[in-house]
């Protein structure tokens, strides 16, 4: 018999060999499925190890599948576990399974005001107000966030920098995308919607947020400020 299986008690065997060791200098995935099982185990039993008892359990159910569907009432009862144990491997096994149910989250890089608009036109298309967005996006410019600011009358939106830019300070947003809707479904930009880029686009200059756009959407049909020069500088114009 080698020495490593004289061994009762994990914390005998070289460090090389423990399971924890291993999981800290090599990554999980160098584990084998025992060894996986140890560590949630945590301590043997007398005369059993960790990886003893994770090997036992393994052979028993005929692999992690079958271990994760003995349930806990048939390995609180197997010899050598007890509840505590079997706890401690059906809450592994469900932490696991709800990591692999959770797909990332899209999301999608705003290139242009048409992608604005496949975001946000379906939404704002029916409303009988004005409804002013920000968009905040990270350094590729791909969305993290959609938040609502404020909704107006009929004719106009009433916005304030402070609570436009508070979501993007708040995330750490690094730029920003200014959205709002004309119900009339006429997307063409008012002379306040010009006055309201501008002043955007300077609070965003002094706040260090990249304000790449403000977008004016319709039925169907989009109007980019940046596109007809809304967000030059002045010593551009």
């Amino acid at each position: 018999m080698k020495e490593r299986e004289t061994h009762y008690c994990v914390r005998e065997w070289s460090e090389g060999d423990r399971p924890r060791e291993r999981l800290r200098d090599r990554g999980p995935a160098a584990l084998h499925d025992a060894e996986l099982l140890a560590i949630l185990l945590r301590v043997g039993n007398r005369g059993e190890s960790s990886v003893a008892l994770a090997q036992r359990l393994l052979a028993k159910y005929g692999g992690l599948e079958g271990v994760a569907a003995a349930g806990f009432s048939a390995l609180s009862s197997l010899s050598g576990m007890g509840l505590a144990k079997a706890a401690q491997i059906m809450a592994g096994i469900e932490l696991g399974r709800r990591v692999s149910g959770k797909a990332r989250p899209f999301r999608p890089e705003i290139r242009s005001a048409r992608d604005v608009y496949d975001i946000l036109g379906a939404r704002l298309r029916d409303e009988k107000k004005e409804s002013f967005w920000v968009l905040l996006l990270d350094q590729r410019h791909r969305l993290q966030n959609a938040v609502r600011i404020s909704e107006g009358s009929l004719s106009m939106t009433l916005v304030h920098p402070r609570e436009a830019f508070q979501p993007a300070i708040r995330d750490s947003a690094a730029a920003v995308l200014f959205v709002h809707n004309h119900p009339s479904g006429d997307p063409e930009p008012s002379s306040d919607d010009w006055s309201l880029t501008e002043r955007l686009k300077e609070c965003g200059e002094l706040l260090g947020i990249r304000v790449l756009d403000h977008v004016v959407l319709g039925d169907h049909a989009w109007v980019s400020l940046e596109e007809r020069g809304g967000l030059k500088s002045r010593r551009q114009r």
